[in-house]
């Protein structure tokens, strides 16, 4: 789909002749429409830059789901009890049915989820490197969903208000089931703060493992160029931030909502008895909200790396689960192809009916 054709209602009525003047004015009918808090459709005009920018934000937000299954789903088979095993299988397909809905809202901006999934494979696009992290106890599957989908729900709720329309729609679907997980993951965690000291251990030792990639990767780096981030680096992410911002993409900027991350999150590790590992957090009555200390960045920074052991697997997995499902797709494909004869009467004789019975 062309970026520039008037293809969609509200861009029917532009003039025929072309040209920068047009150009011009489909631009500003468009910051119009978004500075309004309307929805921009597929079907809507809508310029380069916004159009790539949805497609990389998506694209890695869905693979992110995709990927985000292996951590938890390799506790699976050894869930302690049938019923802890059921939720959790509950949880892990709720996060392939968020990666659909994302493809699905992808693809409504003329790419195919198949390139995507080939961009993945190949490393050409990312996901969130909070999960090239290993779930090394059952604790972690609490942590997980207590932190990361926490994280996640901070960062997505409001996505249900997002400028473009199939996107916001997917997302109030998907943040209804992450604020689920968030109380699972708080469940699973204050069962075991409840146990045996051994079960509360292994919760604090899981909830000091997540906390960093919860609280960075989840968000992101920095907004400001003076905030512990290379400079350049800090300057181009916050150009994107404000551009995004600008066209009703996001609505908040990394650091506020990693602020809000921080006050919701304090107050039920004080419920669980469990500490996070950051001795800078304190209640701060002047600002109305929780100080927290400084993050190493430099360890932001080697998560990202595509090439630790970690990533390697994740990648891997994904690939051999898509190469092994590859039947199932060509079966599904050749079964919508197959020649139908909705008119044609059934064969009854071959179901044994009018056949002699005496």
């Amino acid at each position: 789909m062309s970026a520039t054709a008037p293809t969609g209602p509200r861009a029917a009525d532009a003039p025929a002749d072309g040209g920068a003047p047009q150009e011009a004015e489909r631009a500003a009918e468009f910051e119009a429409l978004v500075a309004a808090g309307e929805s921009v459709e597929p079907r809507d005009w809508m310029p380069d830059g916004y159009r790539r920018m949805l497609i990389r934000q998506i694209a890695q937000h869905a693979h992110s789901e995709i990927i985000g299954m292996q951590p938890e789903g390799g506790w699976l088979t050894r869930a302690p009890s049938l019923h802890r095993k059921s939720v959790l299988i509950a949880k892990v397909q709720d996060e392939a049915g968020h990666g659909l809905y994302l493809y699905s809202a992808a693809e409504t901006l003329g790419v195919d989820r198949a390139d995507l999934l080939d961009a993945l494979h190949r490393g050409q696009q990312r996901y969130a490197a909070t999960f090239n992290h290993p779930a090394l106890t059952w604790a972690d599957t609490g942590a997980i969903a207590w932190l990361t989908d926490g994280a996640a729900v901070t960062n997505q709720a409001p996505l249900c208000r997002t400028s473009y329309g199939p996107y916001a729609r997917a997302m109030r679907r998907i943040c209804q089931e992450e604020a689920f997980h968030v109380r699972l993951g708080f469940d699973m965690l204050l069962a075991l703060c409840e146990g045996t000291p051994e079960q509360r251990a292994m919760a604090q030792d899981a909830v000091d493992r997540w906390w960093l990639p919860a609280v960075a990767l989840m968000f992101g780096p920095p907004d400001t160029e003076t905030a512990g981030t290379r400079e350049p680096a800090a300057a181009l992410g916050a150009a994107v931030s404000r551009r995004a911002i600008a066209w009703g993409i996001k609505h908040h900027t990394n650091d506020e909502l990693r602020q809000r991350f921080v006050d919701h999150v304090v107050p039920q590790a004080e419920q669980l008895g469990l500490t996070l590992p950051d001795p800078g957090i304190r209640w701060n009555d002047e600002r109305g909200h929780y100080d927290f200390g400084p993050i190493d960045w430099e360890v932001y920074r080697g998560s990202l790396e595509e090439d630790s052991h970690t990533a390697r697997r994740r990648i891997a997995h994904r690939v051999a689960a898509h190469r092994d499902g590859a039947w199932v797709r060509e079966a599904a494909a050749a079964y919508a192809e197959r020649p139908t004869a909705p008119d044609a009467a059934p064969d009854r004789t071959t179901a044994g009916e009018g056949k002699p019975t005496g």
